[in-house]
């Protein structure tokens, strides 16, 4: 079970990784669909999961796998996979691009502000952009952040993948 959860984790967390430097290369260029083309990743990265549960049930559970055995197989894979991520975004954010948030509290204001938004709704975001700032500057609070963008996908992506791959054995349930 570990060679598993390793091997599927560490690929589904290099895909995810190197999506992640792509996007952030190319954000300046696609930057009202980053947020979209940075899910898709995630999720692409994700798929990782299935076929980690799907290759245990197969090989190693003689093509039977329970729920919940599935389900942890499915979940340490994403925790893996999220932890590169994590690790991916620390290492772009640290050293190529440390005004992230200072270009992101812009853009977030700057498309408020041309959609016509009250001056009230602008102040609230602006104070809650000075807050992500004031969190950002704590490296262990990037890392959490960073984590709950990712996870959440890979815990419903494994949920799925388990429910769906669960399969009993015939040769016990026949006997």
């Amino acid at each position: 079970m570990k060679k598993t959860i390793l091997t599927y984790g560490l690929i589904s967390g290099a895909v995810a990784a190197v999506l992640m430097f792509g996007t952030v290369t190319l954000a300046e260029k696609t930057s009202e669909h980053s947020e979209i083309i940075g899910y898709a990743g995630i999720i692409l990265s994700f798929s990782l999961v299935f076929f980690g549960i799907k290759s245990y049930r197969d090989r190693i559970g003689n093509g039977s796998i329970t729920f919940g055995k599935g389900f942890t197989i499915g979940i340490l894979i994403a925790l893996i996979s999220s932890a590169c991520y994590v690790i991916a975004w620390l290492i772009v954010y640290y050293n190529f691009y440390p005004d992230f948030m200072d270009q992101y509290a812009a853009h977030t204001i700057e498309k408020l502000k041309a959609s016509g938004a009250s001056q009230e709704k602008i102040d609230s975001t602006m104070k809650q952009m000075e807050q992500y700032k004031e969190m950002y500057k704590n490296p262990v609070m990037v890392a959490a952040l960073t984590f709950l963008e990712p996870f959440p996908v890979g815990l419903l992506i494994s949920l799925i993948s388990a429910l769906f791959l669960r399969k009993k054995n015939t040769e016990a349930a026949g006997a």
